[in-house]
């Protein structure tokens, strides 16, 4: 991993899910002028992800919000149609800014990919959590392989 607390988020960009289709947006206009609190996963509708993972960060959003952080994101490298379609079946809204990260430019720009294709996924984004304020990363939580525990959520809330 050469992404460290410290360094300044990429200006990639991700894919967004809106009523109209996706809509593309740059990293700069996801996190300048904010605090974020960003959590990554290696895929919608995998099982820790949808069942641990995005509740986690659902159920609380209005702490994150309490502590500063003016936007909770998840993403992932699936496209906008995939992270629309986990979105409606986890009953997430706009309280979490759902972005797809198609090709994996922000993964492999943070230098945290994994190697899935032993179970058919290719190339995905590891499981992590960090905290930016204005682009610049504050707190970075990256799991061991095979881990959910330091950017679960209630860690990360705890933590920053």
């Amino acid at each position: 991993m050469t992404f460290k607390t410290g360094d300044s988020l990429p200006d990639t960009k991700f894919s967004t899910p809106t009523e109209d289709g996706p809509k593309p947006i740059n990293g700069s206009e996801v996190f300048s002028g904010k605090t974020v609190v960003l959590f990554a996963v290696p895929g919608a509708f995998t099982p820790t992800c949808s069942a641990r993972h995005l509740p986690g960060y659902k159920d609380q959003v209005a702490a994150f919000q309490a502590k500063g952080v003016d936007t909770v994101v998840c993403t992932s490298v699936n496209d906008a149609f995939v992270m629309k379609a986990w979105a409606k079946d986890q009953g997430i809204g706009d309280e979490i800014l759902m972005l797809g990260d198609g090709n994996g430019d922000f993964a492999k720009a943070l230098g945290l990919t994994m190697d899935g294709s032993q179970f058919g996924m290719g190339i995905r984004s590891q499981r992590y959590a960090l905290m930016a304020k204005d682009g610049i990363v504050e707190k970075l939580f990256v799991e061991a392989p095979g881990e959910f525990k330091v950017s679960a959520a209630e860690y990360v809330l705890e933590n920053i």
